[in-house]
């Protein structure tokens, strides 16, 4: 009952179509609370679903499959692979009879779990194959003729997967002797159904002289069976039937037959015969193939516009096969023929225009679309094989048009499926390559995230091949052909940041990684590498940010200029370890975690290790706790002894949080970890044998981040010396000059000479010999397949120390003032700079040691500065 209303609301709301509302929503309440009572169990009915707890799994069994609920009994046969496996043979001799006179009134739902159970036994050979065929068979061929197609279905693919186990006798006793009669015309339609499947399965088990004798007759008959749903079965079968009986029968029996059923009245038996005879191509020899198949295929393309549109899908799907299996036979007039009747499926439906909107269009009409859709979409998926058809020399007279048409359809899964074989008509093209750059740009500005995402899983592999081929070998720069590139790729990114797909996001960033080697340092720097800093500042999505700190790393990695590298670092320890926000403190670790990974050893230890350790006296446990995970990947780097201070200073830290840590998880974390700590091995500086290969791994990083550092001081010697800009396509002509340099060297100065530290006496011979060595790994580094990195960075979390560079001692680094990357043109860069100007002191200052409150919030603050992005392309 409602409670009374009050005297006000009484006279307010008395009244009759409120009393009417009132009853209305006691009956309301009523219909609801009906549903609920009827799901309550009485006494009698819980006494019934009730069974003994002392009762064995096989007694249980039996009793609920005799007396249980319909519910019960199905939980039991869900259960028989688990009791086969305990007790095959009581399950066997007590539990299975019941099953068997369960399923005979059994539901549907009981059917199905029926039929996967006998499955699943099957597959666990929980007993020999011969109980098993003596125990199941025969239940699984009473029930394939159930009323139920579902049911019918289920039970027929665990006999199918029974055959493949069967030996030949019982298969001969148990199945093929009852198939005579079964396809017989008196069966039912269902019964001759599951005939052909069967035929076509058992074709591969026996000798050809049965084949021959007892199973050709009845596929014949079932080819001219009168309905055209087992015609139609029977000829999709005979693709199994043909490899089982060799070439011979197959010329001499299943050809008659695929070309008479190729002319069957009903369409579905003519597509059938169709697509058989496309998969049994390579069967037939050459004169087969001109003399029976070509014209079967040629009236097929002819008649295929003027009937259902559904066998125009086929042939558009199984055009390119079709057009590779017939390739030798054709000639020129009917290679042409073919190719037009692509180029005008490519088209098909683009043509036709219509007064309707699209509430107005009629229903055939909308479906017709939908078709002519699908027809353009298997032209985009079988266009690879189409370019291998005209030859890729002819690809820009003959195929570009329709390859154009495809990247600008207006629906989606074409443009999908075009992005999805981009990859492979990049490849085929191979130096023609540069004729499809307008089509990557388009696909990269593409409205619908699922083709940019299609696109992206090869786009290194793209983006190697456009800047390796061109129109011409003497080409400068490949890419500079293509100047809209840079912008679609930060289109692209602003868009999947900008959607709620982050892992299309994800993926964008990481293949961003594949950069340094198709555009300069430059571009790279002022267009991408510091949108990666803002993303991983702003960005809330943790894979994103953690593909963002990688693919910075990566560009930090290959970046050919000392004061940019610099100033990346300085933001990386300001803003990130030494910011307010634990969240970027957070992503600070997870930055030096992948800088661990792709660097030196030395490299880390310079730069990173002193800012990481200090976190150690964190405010917040979680960024303390992400540290102690890290800190064996950290002593890793060190070698003895000449980094035996930064060993003291570690261990100090850690006895720190030993001691005063009052977190209790984080302090359970430390004990672990300070285990793990001791039993490492340090590295020395003399190569060991148990660390051969990581530290011949890391010398080499080491050795190319040298090479790095002495080519930017050697070109800026040799600019100075020549009196005029060095630009990049004169370093890249360099390096193509030098290509037969692509080795390095054995040995490697450690230090790297500048223009203070360079003496009268040297020659200008050294120099050039130097410049060309530089050269040469910068040839090697920057056009590496995408994926060596990966290789090679994969092993590197403890890999060995290489000796330190003396001519880039900690404080001959330049020191940057500004809080922000400084957005100036190239050739505004100084010359050279002081080595002797310090770093900004990576410890942690009282402006930045916040309270506790303010440093666990993840934005307390703004931020110092962010990274800026550059509008002008260098």
């Amino acid at each position: 009952m409602h409670p009374p209303l009050p005297a006000a609301a009484a006279v307010m709301d008395f009244g009759q179509n409120s009393l009417f509302g009132y009853m209305e929503d006691l009956q309301e309440l009523t219909i609801i609370e009906r549903p609920v009572r009827r799901s309550l169990k009485t006494p009698e009915e819980i006494e019934r679903l009730t069974v003994d707890e002392d009762l064995s799994d096989i007694e249980r069994a039996v009793y609920l499959l005799s007396a249980g609920q319909d519910i019960q009994g199905t939980s039991v046969i869900a259960n028989l692979p688990y009791l086969m496996r305990q007790n095959p043979a009581e399950t066997l001799r007590r539990v299975l009879p019941k099953v068997r006179e369960a399923l005979h009134v059994a539901g549907v739902e009981t059917q199905l779990t029926a039929a996967a159970s006998f499955l699943t036994i099957l597959h666990e050979e929980s007993v020999s194959i011969h109980a098993y065929a003596h125990s199941f068979l025969q239940v699984i061929l009473l029930h394939l003729e159930h009323r139920d197609a579902g049911v019918s279905n289920a039970w027929l693919e665990t006999l199918l997967s029974v055959i493949e186990a069967l030996p030949k006798e019982t298969l001969r006793h148990e199945i093929l002797n009852p198939l005579v009669s079964k396809a017989q015309l008196s069966q039912t339609v269902q019964s001759r159904l599951v005939s052909c499947k069967i035929l076509g399965k058992l074709t591969n088990k026996f000798d050809a002289h049965i084949i021959k004798r007892e199973i050709l007759p009845l596929v014949k008959s079932l080819c001219q069976d009168v309905e055209y749903e087992v015609r139609s079965c029977m000829c999709r079968q005979l693709e199994n039937i043909a490899q089982g009986i060799g070439t011979e029968l197959t010329k001499s029996v299943v050809l008659p037959e695929l070309i008479e059923l190729s002319s069957d009245e009903g369409s579905s038996v003519r597509l059938a015969a169709f697509e058989t005879l496309v998969n049994l191509l390579d069967i037939f020899d050459t004169d087969d193939r001109s003399q029976t198949i070509l014209p079967l295929v040629k009236s097929f393309c002819e008649k295929s516009f003027k009937a259902d549109e559904s066998m125009l899908i086929s042939l558009s799907f199984h055009l390119g096969k079709l057009c590779h299996g017939l390739y030798g036979i054709f000639t020129p007039d009917q290679h042409l023929r073919f190719l037009e009747f692509y180029k005008k499926l490519c088209t098909l439906g683009l043509q036709q225009e219509n007064g309707h909107s699209e509430n107005q269009i009629p229903p055939q009409i909308l479906e017709q679309e939908k078709k002519y859709v699908s027809v353009r979409k298997n032209c985009a998926y079988n266009f690879p094989a189409m370019v291998v058809f005209v030859d890729p020399k002819n690809f820009h007279m003959e195929l570009y048009n329709a390859f154009f048409c495809l990247c600008h359809d207006p629906e989606v899964p074409v443009r999908y499926t075009i992005a999805v074989c981009f990859y492979e008509v990049s490849k085929l093209l191979n130096s023609g390559v540069y004729l499809i750059h307008k089509e990557l740009i388009t696909l990269l500005q593409d409205e619908s995230l699922e083709v940019l995402d299609a696109l992206v899983d090869h786009l290194p592999e793209i983006l190697e091949l456009m800047s390796a081929g061109g129109e011409s070998s003497a080409q400068e720069n490949k890419l500079s052909a293509l100047p809209d590139l840079i912008p679609a790729l930060t289109a692209a990114e602003q868009r999947a940041a900008g959607s709620l797909k982050w892992r299309t996001h994800e993926k964008l960033l990481h293949k961003y990684a594949c950069l340094p080697h198709i555009i300069s340092s430059d571009q790279i720097y002022y267009r991408f590498l510091q949108r990666m800093f803002t993303i991983m500042v702003t960005n809330n999505v943790l894979p994103v940010q953690k593909a963002a700190s990688r693919t910075l790393c990566i560009f930090l990695r290959y970046n050919r200029k000392q004061e940019q590298r610099h100033e990346v670092i300085q933001k990386l320890i300001e803003q990130l370890g030494q910011g307010k926000s634990y969240w970027n403190r957070l992503r600070f670790l997870d930055t030096c975690e992948f800088i661990i990974e792709i660097f030196s050893k030395s490299f880390f230890c310079k730069y990173f290790f002193l800012p990481t350790i200090e976190l150690t006296h964190d405010p917040v446990a979680n960024v303390r706790m992400k540290l102690c995970y890290l800190l064996p990947k950290v002593k890793a780097t060190l070698k003895i002894p000449a980094d035996k201070h930064l060993l003291q200073q570690l261990e100090m830290c850690v006895r720190k949080l030993l001691c005063q840590e009052k977190d209790k998880d984080v302090l359970a974390i430390v004990k672990r970890t300070v285990l793990e700590l001791d039993r490492m091995e340090m590295s020395m500086d003399a190569f060991q044998k148990k660390f051969y290969e990581k530290d011949l791994l890391d010398q080499e990083k080491e050795r190319e981040e040298l090479l790095l550092l002495e080519m930017e001081q050697l070109e800026k010697e040799k600019q100075q010396n020549d009196g005029r800009p060095l630009t990049d396509k004169t370093i890249e002509k360099k390096r193509r000059d030098t290509k037969t340099l692509t080795n390095l060297p054995k040995s490697i100065p450690v230090s790297v000479p500048g223009p203070s530290s360079a003496s009268p006496s040297t020659s200008k011979e050294i120099k050039k010999s130097k410049l060309i060595r530089s050269q040469s790994f910068n040839n090697q580094a920057f056009h590496a397949k995408y994926g060596t990195l990966d290789k090679c960075t994969s092993k590197s979390s403890s890999a060995g120390y290489a000796p330190s560079v003396s001519g880039l001692t900690k404080s001959s680094i330049l020191s940057l003032t500004d809080d922000s990357f400084r957005t100036r043109n190239a050739s505004s860069l100084p010359a050279a700079f002081s080595p002797n100007t310090p770093l900004p002191s990576t410890s942690r200052g009282t402006s930045n040691s916040a309270d506790p409150k303010s440093s666990g919030s993840k934005d307390a603050q703004p931020r110092k500065a962010a990274l800026k992005s550059k509008k002008s392309n260098p």
